[in-house]
């Protein structure tokens, strides 16, 4: 079987863990700090924020710009805690379509959906390609918004040579095993922003301001060290990776494009395949060819946001065509840094043999 997606861990993450193991001091603490400071240079951000997963990221950086009563701009076309995110943190979700070539939210369309109760606009930087953050945060400055990026699939993604993360107000990464690193669980806020920073240190922490000192209704979100020792050695791996997954990235566009529609890269971009997403017409036809074959897959994903039962049931619906479009066409096939070129050839093969694009 090739996997869809597989973490790259070896004795490296194993012996940080051990190390905390052995200090006997597992819960937050000395390597989550280094693990914080280690992120935020990396992301070129004055704070890096560590939390327990990816969607307590986003709820951090949405509750610390103050969404509670108001509207937050998000594509409809991602994962569902994009939008549960903003929900949780007191806001409405405001579903926006996308580019059909980069998939990525259209600006055009957030600037149609602008209200006076408008209050953020949730760019997300979809299979890890940064989302057109140029227009987005023109439009943010023209009507006094916040943007807060959710960037939970693109580590190590640019825009413009700027570090996705580093480019909005706030941002929230997550750190899932099928990431482009892992933390096994676990979430990063980053940010520019002094007062951003100092709300989502306090609300991650039980609303605590001083020692027994609470301010406000908070949560505890706090990582532990032995997340943070796994994020260490993941952080030291993530450009190799990333690169083998560009590379791996390449081979598939040299050797699908006739055959299916290979993924769009903007030139402004620099994407790091979180997913390598083609398009095909007979998707159901292709899946089966994938199980035959002992090939992973994904279908990231099979319906937009706006036409889940739970946001339907709450009112947040909307008309996207593109995005309907969409979800009825796309296809994820393996692209982690583990792929050999067996099974590189292996899955071009299938495609090409399959004649269903």
């Amino acid at each position: 079987m090739i996997p869809i997606a597989k973490p790259w861990l070896g004795e490296e993450e194993k012996k940080e863990v051990e190390k905390v193991l052995d200090s006997g001091m597992l819960a937050y603490g000395e390597w989550v700090k280094r693990f914080e400071k280690e992120f935020s240079e990396y992301i070129g951000v004055k704070h890096a924020l560590s939390t327990t997963n990816g969607t307590q990221a986003l709820i951090l950086a949405l509750e610390a710009v103050g969404v509670r009563g108001k509207e937050v701009l998000v594509p409809s076309f991602t994962f569902i805690a994009s939008a549960t995110s903003i929900i949780r943190a007191g806001g409405k979700p405001v579903f926006v379509d996308v580019d059909e070539k980069t998939f990525n939210i259209d600006p055009e369309d957030v600037r149609k959906k602008i209200t006076d109760k408008t209050k953020a606009i949730m760019p997300v930087h979809l299979y890890g390609q940064a989302a057109n953050m140029d227009e987005i945060m023109e439009i943010a400055e023209e009507h006094n918004l916040y943007v807060v990026e959710d960037a939970a699939q693109a580590h190590g993604a640019e825009w413009r040579g700027k570090k996705a993360g580093a480019i909005g107000h706030i941002a929230g990464f997550s750190f899932y095993p099928t990431k482009n690193m892992t933390t096994g669980e676990g979430g990063m806020v980053t940010t520019n922003d002094d007062a951003l920073a100092e709300r989502v240190t306090m609300l991650r922490n039980h609303g605590q301001t001083a020692r027994y000192m609470h301010e406000e209704l908070g949560w505890n979100f706090r990582m532990t060290n032995i997340a943070a020792a796994i994020g260490l050695v993941q952080l030291k791996k993530l450009d190799r990776a990333n690169e083998m997954r560009r590379k791996n990235a390449k081979f598939y566009d040299e050797n699908l494009g006739d055959s299916v529609i290979t993924p769009y890269v903007d030139e402004r971009a620099k994407h790091v395949y979180h997913q390598y997403t083609i398009r095909v017409k007979n998707r159901d036809a292709q899946v089966e060819e994938f199980k035959k074959e002992g090939i992973g897959f994904g279908i990231y994903y099979p319906r937009g946001n706006h036409e889940q039962p739970i946001m339907q049931k709450l009112g947040f619906t909307a008309k996207l065509p593109t995005t309907e479009k969409l979800c009825k066409e796309v296809l994820s096939i393996p692209v982690h840094p583990l792929l050999r070129r067996e099974d590189l050839e292996k899955i071009v093969t299938v495609i090409k043999s399959s004649v269903v694009g």
